[in-house]
């Protein structure tokens, strides 16, 4: 035995709003349903995801970028209502 051991590894992805790398499990995934960015719960929806930190302050760095429609390489504004009210929700039970 070598005595080493073999940390399990956890793939990483970059938020989209402040462009930071966290484990994948940290960040919440985001998809494109027809014009909407929608939440992506069990990381199951189909298509290209974009990934973003749970918290308003990356959401609202991420809108005020045009980072989902650069991310999703779509024309025009996307509609991130849905995307928001879950962070809103998410942020204040959290309190």
């Amino acid at each position: 035995m070598s005595g080493r051991t073999r940390a399990k590894a956890c793939p990483e992805r970059t938020c989209v709003g402040c462009r930071q790398r966290s484990a994948r499990n940290g960040l919440l995934r985001v998809v494109m349903m027809g014009d909407r960015c929608v939440p992506d719960l069990r990381g199951t929806l189909p298509g290209r995801g974009a990934y973003v930190h749970p918290t308003t302050s990356c959401l609202e760095l991420a809108v005020r970028r045009r980072a989902f429609s650069r991310a999703f390489r779509a024309q025009g504004p996307l509609d991130t209502g849905q995307l928001q009210q879950w962070v809103g929700r998410t942020a204040s039970s959290e309190v």
